[in-house]
């Protein structure tokens, strides 16, 4: 409708220069008539006085259609210059829309139109079409860290080396954010020289680029996908959109495999795509009929043998799936954004189950590195703790060490934000990441926690034959080292992953720590818990006792905020 509205004035226009050319044509015609007449008369009087002048009527009529010819075919000239200036216009605006402002490239709406073209041009050829994915690595954290104009630097220099990389025929487009897309016509089936061209263009985005703020690094992730002749296509905007998302698939397989390199495209991707489509669905049902429940594995002081806590851990019952396994749902989870709520909503009901433990004992859960992005991830966790009146000090935040090499400023801030609730914070998967002594130094760890990668390893080289006992003395001399580097630093330590007695013996004669693992039991629900700890005497006497001592006036001023923030 709206187009209908926007061409009337054209038309209009239009009609009104064909009108105005008419009445120059008809005013030549009269001219020439009236004319014929008049200037014999004219030239016989301005040879001979005496002759009979010529009409006066005649010659009006005359001047008047000169008049008319000179403002018709001005108003003519006039009107067929605005319609060109509109025309102009128009090209102009519908370039502008097919054109990403800040590069230069293709959009994703021309991108698509592209790539429908691509496709009806194989028709019987010996060719086929290709689309490429690529996404930038690390983009947020070069605009996070240093803004938005080094951010747009960077997006210009890369689509300039995207540009100079295009293949012949092909175009390069910009998707949206730090996405772009090669469009590939007519190419000849060759996945060596694909392959060859993708880790050319992989290493020339590698290459630093100079900023304003200095010099900055960026890599891409590409996928490829390509449709090939003997492909049937019903549809070409459907076969469009179908190929393009198949080279997103492509992608994030390429960043899921470490980024800055380039993976095709297999039919797996989209089965693994459906499944997790599926299992996002079953979690967000899942969350809505309460299946997720928070299970306590116990935690206990390898010197005296006496239990001191728990850790929370997710498990989930499905309706539909039954038991799934918490290395299955907590990545599709971080992956759609229902950690959060997940997280949250665990959170919750493990400290109001906390609540009928001890004082003695502690709780930990862990913060997926997703979460530690959330800047309000302090006042939610205050707001958790005032609404089950649990004393900070009883709980224990598990941070992994990977998270220290995404936002090491980000993360110590986060950290010391979560101290000042006066909670504990702990270091997990100790020996797994890249941690270094001066980043233990720094960041206020209340306890690290050696992964029980290195701890499980140690009953494997104790069965060692002897031929093999380097191998066991390497083991322990990795684990020794750890724990002595938390006692320098005076951090007390977790072992997690003992699973049996002689792991437990091994770990004794290291110092002082504490242990989780199997041995000691699989993780409980919380009844099991609580007929656990009513049989060794440790359930609390009176909850209120359990919290009246607290000061979350003094948690609130350190925080800097109203309780009720989050």
């Amino acid at each position: 409708m709206g187009d209908k509205v926007n061409d009337l004035p054209r038309l209009d226009k239009t009609q009104r220069a064909v009108v105005m050319l008419g009445i120059a044509t008809a005013a030549i015609i009269l001219f020439v008539g009236i004319g014929g007449t008049v200037m014999p008369q004219v030239a016989r009087h301005w040879l001979d006085s005496s002759a009979a002048p010529p009409d006066t009527a005649l010659v009006n009529a005359l001047l008047l259609n000169i008049a008319l010819i000179i403002f018709g075919w001005r108003r003519y000239v006039d009107l067929r210059n605005e319609i060109e200036q509109r025309r102009e216009a128009e090209e102009q605006a519908r370039h502008l829309s097919q054109i990403d402002p800040l590069t230069g490239c293709l959009n994703r709406r021309c991108a698509t139109e592209k790539m429908m073209n691509a496709l009806a041009a194989i028709g019987d050829t010996q060719y086929a079409a290709g689309f490429v994915m690529i996404d930038l690595d690390g983009f947020k954290e070069i605009n996070d860290t240093n803004g938005h104009q080094a951010g747009d630097e960077v997006l210009l220099e890369v689509s300039r080396r995207l540009k100079s990389m295009t293949p012949p025929g092909g175009d390069c487009a910009r998707l949206g954010g730090d996405e772009f897309a090669f469009i590939m016509p007519l190419v000849k089936d060759d996945p060596d020289s694909l392959e060859l061209w993708a880790c050319e263009m992989t290493g020339n985005i590698a290459r630093p680029i100079d900023t304003e703020v200095g010099s900055l690094e960026v890599t891409i992730s590409v996928g490829i996908a390509v449709h090939r002749p003997e492909e049937p296509i019903e549809n070409l905007e459907t076969a469009a959109r179908k190929l393009m998302r198949r080279a997103d698939l492509a992608m994030y397989q390429a960043k899921k495999e470490g980024r800055n390199r380039f993976c095709w495209f297999d039919l797996s991707m989209e089965a693994e795509a459906r499944i997790r489509r599926e299992m996002e669905t079953a979690i967000r049902t899942g969350l809505e009929r309460g299946e997720f429940t928070p299970h306590y594995e116990q935690q206990i002081d390898l010197e005296t043998g006496q239990l001191v806590g728990f850790e929370m851990l997710a498990r989930w019952h499905s309706a539909e799936l039954g038991e799934v396994s918490p290395d299955i749902f907590i990545p599709i989870a971080e992956s759609c954004g229902l950690i959060g709520p997940l997280s949250e909503m665990l959170i919750r009901r493990a400290l109001i189950d906390a609540q009928s433990w001890s004082p003695s004992l502690t709780l930990s859960i862990n913060i997926s590195p997703v979460q530690l992005r959330d800047p309000w991830l302090p006042q939610k966790l205050l707001k958790l703790l005032l609404g089950s009146d649990f004393p900070p000090h009883r709980l224990d935040v598990e941070i992994s060490e990977a998270c220290l090499q995404e936002n090491l400023g980000a993360v110590q801030t986060m950290i010391v934000s979560l101290k000042n609730l006066g909670v504990r914070v702990s270091l997990d998967d100790f020996g797994t990441g890249f941690s270094t002594l001066t980043q233990l130094r720094t960041l206020p760890f209340d306890r690290v926690k050696i992964d029980k990668s290195f701890v499980g390893e140690l009953r494997r080289v104790a069965q060692a034959s002897p031929e093999l006992m380097h191998n066991r003395e390497q083991q322990d001399h990795i684990v020794n080292t750890l724990v002595s580097l938390g006692q320098g630093l005076q951090i007390p330590i977790t072992a997690e992953g003992i699973e049996d007695a002689s792991i437990l013996e091994t770990l004794r004669g290291m110092g002082e720590m504490k242990g989780q693992g199997y041995h000691y039991g699989r993780p409980e629900p919380a009844g099991m818990v609580l007929e656990r700890l009513g049989r060794q005497d440790l359930l609390a006497k009176d909850r209120h006792s359990n919290v009246t001592k607290v000061d979350f006036t003094a948690t609130e001023k350190r925080q800097g905020g109203d309780k009720r923030a989050g």
